[in-house]
Order: C-alpha cells, then structure tokens, then sequence
C-alpha cells in the first residue's frame, strides 16, 4: 500500500473512529468485545483499503466486516464444559400434566357444534387468521367471529361446569368435617 494510502486510512480512521465504536457496540454487548471487534474490523479493512474504489462508502464496508467478523466469532465460540467430581442428577419431564390437560381438551370439543370446532380448531389450533378460516370453512369474516365468540363462550361454560363437579367432593368433605 502507498504512503499516501496508508495516511488516508489513518485520517479514516482518527475522525470515523468514534461513530464506529458505537456500531460495534451495537453488535456486541461487551464494551471491550467491542473494541476487540473494530480493531479487527479495521485490520481486516487496511489490508483492502485500496480496493475501496469509493470512499465514502467506508463506512458501510467496515460495518459488513464488523457484522462478518462477529458471525464469526459466534459460530468458533466454545461451549465451556465444566468438570465436577458428581454427575448432576438427570431430570425428566413429567408430561402427564400436559397430556391430561390435552386430554381434558379433546374431550371438551366434543361439546361443540361440527361448525363450531372446525371454526375453534383453525383460528387457535392452526393459527389462521379470521381471513383464512373463512375462506377455508367458505364462510364470511363476521359469521367465524360470532361462530368463535359463542365457541369459546360454551368452552369456558363446559370448563366451570367440570371445574364445579370436581370441586364437588371437596366441598361435601368440608361441609362434613365442619358439621
């Protein structure tokens, strides 16, 4: 590189280098990982300056290496494994919570009109939009807004009413301890 390039770059660098800092605080939360990654970033960029046909694109050319450079650095990171004399205990999920309430749920669409849990099912189930359940069930926007409002009107109803019976005997034990 020419003398005459190599002080334009330091120039660059001495009146940019501030709003560069910023960038690369941006991408990295660490104040010195920041540094780190600029005096890379620039060290990466010396070596093409005079590639740069354009310079007031600098800015933007140093910012691609600083997000490349960073990618970089993710992607090398090690996972740090830790030795201890003990294993830590293995711990499983229990599901069976999961799988009752799946359970309490299928049991309680079958409450629901054919058109009411088609309409249940594919606005909450699948995540179509009003729109889109529409369109697939070829009814209007308005009609699978009433259709789920009642829907899930009679779902929260057939909930209380389970929620009520199952409280039931706690209720006859107390009423019975009290007496």
């Amino acid at each position: 590189m020419a003398q005459k390039e190599v002080l334009e770059f330091e120039e660059y660098v001495r009146t940019r280098q501030d709003a560069l800092l910023r960038s690369a605080r941006r991408l990295v939360p660490d104040p010195v990982d920041a540094q780190d990654l600029l005096q890379t970033a620039l060290a990466r960029t010396y070596g093409r300056w005079d590639g740069i046909a354009d310079k007031r694109l600098a800015d933007a050319y140093l910012r691609r290496v600083m997000i490349n450079t960073r990618t970089e650095w993710w992607r090398a990171r090690k996972l740090e494994e830790v030795p201890t004399e003990q294993l830590p205990d293995a711990s499983v999920d229990d599901s069976t919570e999961q799988h009752a309430d799946r359970a309490l749920l299928m049991d309680v669409l079958k409450v629901l009109a054919p058109k009411q849990r088609s309409v249940v099912v594919l606005r909450h189930w699948e995540q179509m939009s009003t729109e889109e359940t529409a369109a697939a069930l070829g009814m209007s926007a308005g009609t699978v807004k009433s259709t789920l409002h009642r829907a899930l009107a009679r779902l929260r109803e057939e909930l209380e009413a389970r929620d009520l019976d199952a409280r039931a005997p706690e209720r006859e034990e107390r009423e019975r301890c009290a007496a």
